[in-house]
């Protein structure tokens, strides 16, 4: 298993390259509080920058070379490309270098009670569910999350507990660099098909996600890859939900009547447990919320504290996120980025009441973009309009050959654009009253509804 933190205890001096980032934040916090002395850099002015320097840590905005001067131990995110002058540097300098998930693999393995989440959809949600239940119920977790959370302030938060909830992301296998004490599988989708090629090699990681559980697993009993997965983990230390009564937990009396308050009853082997009532929208949120209900009530959580954690929680941030209305027309914003994502997102969309749901799409990666052309085109033509930015290429090159306008091909009337001024002035001429435009994708596509939003002021 991987090692945890008493192992780093020998550093004196601990620095994170892109400390703004979300996944990288939490890590800090959580190394900050147990002592450790801490620098970071990043590129841009952020409020979680501002949240770093509270805590006492210097922070160099830009990133070069002399900002690592002093470190024995060197931190990097996923995101940051390998000519990054600071990155070379830290490589060069005979300190110890870690990428973000190694470092979040000996957080996790410093909990008795680490619960990791994995999936290619949903991952946030539930473990925004999960943390809201943990917090309500006064467990006090340790959390790390992919999206900012209000009843934490942000996307992570330290705890004197031994709980430990955080988000487990099959890229590149770095959830298999966890030591997680509960695995949580929500569904196994194609995604990130340039690294695993296979069908095979993409179960078989979350596979060894699941043998990595010391003590359960909790999956989806519904999703057939991921029943796949968990083929091979004893039955008494597996735990399924899902839609259909055969799992150990499922809902029942389904009532979507007010599609912004879904409601359900929680069952547990044909047993009625509970009545729960959402106050997120969308029948997705159904099964996240049956996952989160499970994974609770096995912590040993109260039914009480998950009744009204659930009917309190209100999504993280980015997750079918309402910002504000303009001239009527309403702003909202989501995390989306794969097309399942895509497609149910803007299903529940189509069912709140709006006269159009006009969808702005960034595609994210040229890989992904290349490989579900198709895809991508069937979930997007739910909309009633489509707009498309240039594709965020982040950590790939374009050797695909592949650009925003071929998709746009595939959708009827859709339109591109380049930049999101240009999209926020098309949008707000094509809206009307009573309309809904919502941004989508897991890049920076938020700024354009943002420009949207100031529009009025």
């Amino acid at each position: 298993m991987t090692a945890n933190l008493n192992s780093l205890n020998g550093k004196k001096h601990i620095h994170f390259i892109g400390i703004g980032g979300s996944g990288m934040y939490p890590l800090a916090q959580i190394l900050h509080s147990r002592g450790f002395y801490l620098t970071g850099s990043d590129n841009n002015e952020t409020e979680t920058l501002d949240a770093v320097r509270k805590m006492g840590i210097p922070v160099f905005l830009g990133q070069r070379k002399e900002n690592i001067k002093g470190a024995d131990l060197i931190v990097y995110s996923a995101a940051i490309m390998s000519d990054n002058e600071e990155l070379i540097a830290a490589k060069e300098s005979g300190a110890l270098v870690l990428e973000r998930s190694a470092l979040l693999g000996m957080v996790s393995a410093s909990f008795d009670n680490a619960i990791c989440i994995s999936g290619t959809h949903g991952k946030t949600t539930v473990s925004s569910m999960l943390t809201q239940i943990f917090m309500e119920a006064e467990r006090d977790p340790a959390v790390v999350i992919g999206g900012k959370l209000d009843i934490i302030g942000g996307s992570g938060r330290v705890g004197k507990s031994e709980d430990f909830i955080c988000e487990a992301c099959e890229y590149v296998d770095t959830f298999l660099k966890l030591s997680p004490d509960v695995s949580v599988i929500l569904n196994i989708d194609f995604d990130h098909m340039e690294y695993f090629k296979t069908k095979e090699r993409l179960i078989g990681s979350f596979a060894k996600f699941s043998e990595n559980a010391s003590r359960l697993v909790i999956y989806n009993g519904d999703d057939e890859k991921t029943i796949e997965a968990v083929e091979k983990i004893a039955e008494n230390k597996k735990v399924s939900f899902g839609y259909n009564s055969s799992n150990k937990y499922f809902p029942e009396n389904i009532d979507l009547s007010s599609p912004i308050n879904p409601k359900f009853s929680l069952f547990s082997e044909n047993k009625k447990l509970f009545d729960i009532t959402l106050s997120v929208p969308g029948e997705h949120n159904i099964i996240n919320a049956v996952c989160a209900a499970a994974v609770a009530l096995e912590c040993g959580i109260s039914p009480n504290a998950i009744i009204s954690a659930l009917k309190n929680f209100k999504g993280a941030h980015r997750r079918f996120e309402i910002l504000g209305t303009v001239g009527g027309v309403t702003i909202a914003d989501d995390y989306a980025h794969h097309p399942a994502e895509l497609k149910v997102t803007l299903e529940t969309a189509k069912k709140l009441g709006f006269n159009r749901v006009i969808a702005v799409f960034q595609p994210f990666t040229f890989s992904r973009t290349s490989m579900l052309l198709n895809e991508f085109a069937d979930a997007l033509s739910i909309a009633d309009k489509t707009v498309l930015s240039a594709i965020m290429g982040s950590r790939e090159k374009n050797t695909f050959g592949i650009k925003s306008a071929d998709l746009a091909e595939k959708i009827p009337e859709c339109v591109h654009f380049e930049t999101f001024e240009e999209i926020k002035d098309f949008c707000l001429k094509f809206a009307e009253k009573g309309d809904l435009i919502i941004t989508l994708g897991c890049g920076d596509i938020y700024k354009a509804a943002r420009l949207m939003l100031l529009y009025q002021q």
